[in-house]
């Protein structure tokens, strides 16, 4: 249920919403389909898995590099500018691949696509909503995630425009849709909520009960208290160990299924999409229990059943392996990727979230690069992605015991 303002509905809820259709574009059309994009190039030019890999790593690699200074920018000056020149710049990358045709000119699109993607991504979508919520911080952040999950339903529609028109009309076609959508999207962003009339969660806190003791209140760090905090690394690590597992299988699960199970493009893609599925169940579970227990203890599980959704793929002999992959991983990124946010929001408070998680990306980048380039090099080493992914699975195992040590800062 969502709360409302007045007569009218509270304005941080239509922020929630135009993110939601951000991700949704991003990735539908960049972070899940990245990986038909990555066995059609792979055909046609016969490119390496490390060289399109390489690629795969540069838009964490630059969001990471530059979220200080988005942070920073977000923190003094509001996230609405950001977001604006950064749908210009993805839509322009997608139509600027499908021009190319040697490496450097892909690596020079994605360049381009990584770079606008950053700047109107999950990172600065997710710090514009944070000020907006604090009661109801998890379900927002969930229903911005939702958009996520959503994305990866888009992919057979991605692989069906491949096989029907090519890739390079589906990647003219892409720019062109966000450079459409995106645009009057962007323009619904807003900066704290007492500076246009609103205050956080759109409603006045009720009366204490009598005899109920006054809520422990928030403490706002600066960056500087933050990164003193064990929980700051802890949920970096932790939060870099998860993604080890999401990007490697967004980049490499449709390869490993074509060359290692033999299916096809449109049957690798089937299990992607049941992955989606997952994943929005997850949001949703995230967006009912997460506001309601302990993050750090729900972030933990999730890990585990990341590990367990690795191996059920590494080692799969049939549908029905692949179908439970699909559920444990896409359940556990569903439910753990909001839920990273908003512990560091509820750790460390609103004054200086946009400077906090700027430098954690420092840190995640490590999962974000590490999975790809990690699963790429041990496939072209020895000839199929079972060591690489055994050995993701067995770290991203061991790193929920950073979650269960990363509690809040006294």
């Amino acid at each position: 249920m969502f709360p409302f303002s007045g007569p009218k509905p509270f304005y941080g809820w239509r922020m929630v919403g135009a993110a939601c259709a951000i991700q949704f574009l991003q990735a539908g059309l960049l972070h899940h389909a990245f990986g038909a994009y990555f066995a059609v190039l792979m055909d046609e030019f016969g490119w390496s898995k490390t060289a399109l890999s390489g690629a795969a790593a540069l838009q964490p690699m630059e969001a990471a590099i530059l979220g200080p200074l988005l942070g920073w920018i977000i923190d003094r000056f509001g996230p609405q500018g950001m977001i604006r020149i950064g749908v210009v710049l993805f839509g322009l990358g997608f139509c600027l691949l499908s021009t190319i045709n040697t490496l450097p000119g892909f690596y020079a699109a994605i360049i381009v696509i990584a770079f606008g993607a950053s700047l109107c991504g999950y990172f600065p979508l997710n710090v514009s909503v944070i000020r907006w919520f604090e009661r109801y911080r998890a379900r927002a952040l969930s229903f911005i995630t939702l958009g996520l999950a959503l994305g990866g339903v888009f992919v057979p529609v991605v692989a069906w425009s491949m096989q029907t028109f090519g890739w390079r009309a589906t990647a003219l076609g892409s720019g062109l849709l966000i450079l459409s959508v995106g645009w009057p999207l962007a323009s619904v962003f807003r900066g704290k909520p007492e500076d246009h009339g609103e205050i956080v969660d759109g409603e006045v806190p009720l009366p204490l009960a009598p005899g109920t003791a006054d809520p422990v209140p928030v403490r706002h760090f600066s960056t500087t208290d933050a990164l003193r905090t064990s929980a700051f690394w802890l949920i970096s690590l932790g939060h870099a160990f998860a993604l080890l597992v999401v990007y490697a299988v967004n980049v490499h699960a449709i390869t490993h299924m074509k060359e290692s199970l033999g299916y096809s493009l449109a049957q690798a893609s089937v299990f992607i999409t049941l992955t989606t599925l997952a994943q929005v169940g997850g949001v949703l579970l995230g967006s009912a229990i997460g506001d309601r227990f302990e993050k750090r203890r729900i972030a933990a599980g999730c890990m585990l059943s990341h590990a367990v959704g690795l191996v059920l793929l590494t080692y799969a002999t049939g549908a029905v392996m692949l179908t439970a992959f699909a559920i444990f991983h896409g359940v556990a990124w569903g439910l753990r990727g909001p839920m990273m946010q908003a512990m560091r929001a509820d750790y460390f408070g609103t004054r200086s979230i946009g400077m906090i998680l700027g430098i954690s990306s420092l840190v995640i980048v490590v999962g974000q690069v590490g999975g790809p380039m990690i699963a790429a090099i041990m496939a072209d080493l020895t000839g199929n992605y079972r060591a690489g992914f055994t050995l993701m699975a067995a770290l991203v195992g061991a790193g929920s015991l950073f979650f269960l040590f990363a509690e809040r800062p006294k």
